[in-house]
């Protein structure tokens, strides 16, 4: 039987409502100083906002040693109502110490395994998620070393692998690592950002693999693309793409959160939903952020 690993246990995929597939309750990096989300009653606000606004599920895609609080996630899922999936996996590079990188040199994948099966830290909070990432255009050791390891990880339990494709590049790349030499099956790999670079052939190739394709990250001030995004939405749909796509918040700063004045989580259904469904029809929005994250995420677990 195939399942979601929430945070307070495996359930249907059916349960899981409608999904945001990419956000953050938590997340903390060098690279955005000031901006940590690490305030647990932010947090509940914003699933309390996204749950008003109908959400079911929130896949947080914070990985290894960027401030998941894991052990915070199963108090506000059952506080909140709304199901909360957390990742183990590897950003990029930037934003860890070297120290850090260096501890884990040699034992990735066992980590990654650890966290998905046994629990996170001393929490017992399991991952559903193995989050890694790519850089622009490119796939540096880095990136092939995390790549690995997920996909090493993924062999061990079924996990998802969901990716960080910096600007929405480099997704022809990542396929050829994962899925051709690493043999990760495209249907447990899911591509973040590909809104961010609204390359028509890029997202068909991509989505002929039978990978998900997560159109996350909307009202981004530094990538200003949200306006292209329902034509390729509808460009996706019309060729016959509709059942792999996904759609995310990808809230990663204090100031984007809507309890603290942006759009944050309830942007998603407030916002991009109506408009989505002014290009694709409401029953294939119902379905990108239902049925859709509902086969993305639910896996069989070993």
């Amino acid at each position: 039987m195939s399942a979601v690993r929430t945070v307070l246990g495996d359930v249907p995929g059916g349960e899981l409502g409608v999904c945001d597939a990419h956000d953050h309750l938590f997340f903390a990096s060098p690279r955005l100083p000031g901006e940590e989300l690490n305030d647990a009653a932010a947090a509940r606000a914003e699933l309390t906002a996204f749950r008003e606004r109908g959400g079911g599920t929130v896949m947080q895609w914070t990985p290894y040693g960027l401030g998941r609080r894991a052990a915070d996630l199963p108090g506000l899922s059952r506080e909140t109502g709304v199901h909360v999936v957390a990742a183990t996996g590897l950003h990029q590079g930037v934003h860890y110490a070297e120290e850090t990188l260096a501890a884990l040199r040699g034992r990735l994948a066992d980590v990654f395994v650890g966290e998905l099966t046994r629990g996170i830290g001393t929490s017992g909070v399991r991952a559903g998620l193995i989050k890694v990432a790519g850089g622009f255009h490119a796939l540096d050791a880095h990136a092939r070393w995390t790549m690995s390891a997920a996909a090493e990880a993924h062999h061990a339990t079924g996990a998802p692998i969901a990716v960080h494709l910096e600007l929405g590049t480099g997704a022809l790349d990542v396929l050829d690592l994962l899925c051709g030499e690493l043999e990760v099956p495209p249907d447990h790999l899911i591509l973040g950002h590909l809104n961010r670079a609204p390359d028509a052939m890029t997202h068909r190739l991509a989505a002929r693999s039978g990978c998900w394709l997560a159109f996350d990250g909307p009202s981004r001030g530094n990538h200003a693309t949200d306006w292209r995004m329902p034509d390729a939405v509808r460009d996706l749909a019309e060729a016959g793409f509709g059942d792999r796509l996904l759609l995310g918040g990808d809230t990663t700063t204090a100031s984007a959160r809507s309890v603290d004045g942006g759009p944050g989580m309830p942007y998603l259904l407030r916002r991009v939903a109506p408009r989505l469904a002014l290009a694709v029809g409401d029953d294939l929005v119902r379905r990108i952020l239902t049925e859709n994250p509902a086969r993305a995420f639910a896996v069989t677990w070993r």
